[in-house]
């Protein structure tokens, strides 16, 4: 149960663990009355039991949205996870005239310019659209190298190649996660997620390539905050790859020592920068 002192906060949830396993967790123990609303064939029902109130919301249903969290008193809302781009292009998802007439008013669809849309929206809701790591600062990536393994001096060149065309690509809101090897771009991420990304590039590279992922230099910490954990490194283990870097203070890592535990076993090294 919540604190008698509690908060209320509501978290629109994605998928992957962020939204259930960190800030959930983190706000309840603070003190937070959390109101949750998942997203039909993303969220995952475990999250009903690390908040005091949870419903699922099918992709569009803006105004159920609204009303949801005004009957539950919420004045601010945290986002985390991620949602499946593809609804984007899924000829099922009916969007609500709330949500239609936000879709129209978009000057091109790409993710930060939908969730800035729907952050100026629940504002004129009066509802404020937070930081979505304001509670979570202590999973956030230390400065240095994670792992037993350090990067060799190739591996080195890429990550500084990998990091001035992952910061271009993030400047013009095209992904966050670029791979490469011998100074040769592989892969880039776009709607597909970085897992996807990773196993593309991996592919084409055959072994041995690096992952960069950083954030974007007009980052926007309300929604796509830079995420990894054990997953990405089981992704990266499956394709050989060898060398992970991410941004120190930047980037999310979930279950940091799972993380660092499986890379240290495939012999990836993880390199905060």
């Amino acid at each position: 149960m919540a604190s008698p002192n509690f908060k209320t906060i509501g978290l629109i949830a994605g998928n992957r663990q962020f939204p259930f396993f960190l800030f959930a967790r983190a706000a309840r123990d603070q003190g937070y009355k959390i109101v949750a609303a998942g997203i039909v064939g993303d969220t995952s029902p475990l999250l009903y039991f690390s908040v005091d109130k949870f419903q699922y919301f099918k992709v569009g249903e803006l105004r159920k949205l609204f009303e949801y969290f005004r009957a539950h008193a919420v004045n601010e809302v945290i986002m985390a996870g991620q949602v499946n781009q593809d609804n984007l292009f899924n000829p099922a998802v009916k969007l609500d005239a709330e949500f239609q007439a936000l879709s129209d008013a978009l000057r091109d669809r790409k993710a930060d310019t939908i969730f800035a849309a729907v952050a100026d929206r629940l504002s004129k809701e009066g509802m404020a659209l937070l930081d979505s790591t304001f509670l979570l600062k202590k999973y956030l990536a230390p400065h240095g190298t994670l792992t037993k393994r350090g990067p060799s001096v190739n591996e080195l060149k890429d990550i500084e190649f990998g990091l001035t065309i992952a910061k271009l690509m993030g400047g013009i809101d095209i992904g966050q996660t670029v791979v490469v090897k011998e100074k040769a771009i592989v892969a880039i991420e776009a709607m597909e997620g970085t897992d996807h990304a990773i196993t593309r590039g991996g592919k084409i590279a055959r072994e041995g390539a690096v992952v960069v992922k950083t954030s974007k230099p007009a980052q926007d910490n309300r929604f796509d905050v830079p995420v990894i954990g054990p997953r990405t490194i089981q992704t990266m283990a499956k394709v050989k790859a060898a060398c992970l870097a991410i941004e120190a203070g930047k980037t999310l890592i979930i279950d940091r020592e799972k993380t660092v535990s499986l890379a240290n076993q495939a012999g990836i090294c993880l390199l905060v920068a």
